[in-house]
């Protein structure tokens, strides 16, 4: 695999030229946390802030990572610089497993915990009748009190079976992507990623129609009690991860176009090769104790 990437000369650390990044990121933030909260309380401005703010965060990625390819293609990054971003990738990993973890330990305690709590005879006395309801202790909480809406779960199999062999069929494509860029041959590398590529915007669309039916057909919405809540929150995360992952392997799809990966530096691939990997185990994860259970 021909490439414009030269050789490391940096002993050490290179240190890079100030940069407007942070302060961009910073106020980036800030603008999109202004946005949430201003649409979370029906304010105006809130869409605008949030779009700002995005737009921002956006816009220093992309200046960010810039400056970090050119670092590598000028040789400026050391073995020990290397060790660094590998050390962060990593972090970032877990900082995502507590994450999710803690999203699913709340669905696990309404299932193990709350449920029956809510379910007691004590409960029954001084909570349920004084509500003027009557609950039943049973998940999902299918009209289980007035106060919700009746609606359907949505079923294991149809979308959420089809979107787990899609996602585990991308990770076998990314997989196969990296033997090529050890066997250098670019050419196969590139067809098992964009392949990788369509799959995962294959996952992302069926998920938007699976929503898209739950809502219109079944009547399950954000609403709908702590299913709804939950069900919502851990599928949409793990789709909003599914889709910056899709969006970096673009990025590196057009890198390996230009030839800036090599066997010996592509650490970019790795990078989101972990990250694709973990989103995969996290969806197994999901399909078993949101859909199947």
């Amino acid at each position: 695999m021909s490439s414009s990437v030269k050789p490391s000369q940096q002993p050490y650390y290179y240190v890079p030229d100030k940069s407007v990044n942070t302060i961009l990121g910073t106020f980036a933030l800030l603008f999109m946390a202004l946005g949430a909260t201003f649409l979370l309380n029906n304010m105006p401005w809130g869409l605008p802030f949030a779009l700002v703010g995005l737009f921002m965060i956006i816009t220093m990625t992309w200046l960010w990572f810039a400056d970090v390819i050119r670092e590598g293609l000028q040789g400026l990054n050391s073995s020990r610089v290397a060790a660094s971003f590998r050390w962060g990738v990593w972090w970032f990993i877990f900082s995502e497993v507590m994450f999710f973890l803690a999203l699913f330990m709340a669905l696990f305690y309404v299932r193990l915990v709350g449920l029956g709590d809510l379910g007691t005879a004590e409960a029954e006395e001084y909570l349920w009748k004084w509500y003027g309801t009557e609950f039943t202790s049973h998940w999902p909480l299918v009209g289980a009190t007035n106060y919700i809406p009746s609606f359907s779960p949505v079923s294991a199999f149809g979308i959420p079976a089809i979107n787990t062999a899609v996602l585990l069929a991308s990770g076998v494509t990314l997989t196969l992507s990296h033997n090529a860029i050890y066997d250098e041959n670019r050419r196969f590398a590139l067809f098992w990623l964009a392949l990788t590529i369509i799959l995962g915007l294959v996952f992302v669309t069926a998920q938007a129609i699976e929503y898209y039916h739950a809502v219109d057909h079944s009547g399950l919405l954000l609403s709908s009690g702590v299913y709804g809540s939950l069900f919502y929150f851990l599928t949409g995360f793990h789709g909003f991860h599914v889709s910056i992952g899709c969006i970096m392997l673009i990025v590196v799809w057009f890198r390996m176009m230009k030839g800036h990966l090599t066997v010996k530096n592509h650490f970019s691939f790795e990078a989101i090769a972990w990250y694709w990997h973990f989103v995969d185990v996290v969806w197994l994860m999901l399909f078993v104790s949101v859909y199947w259970l």
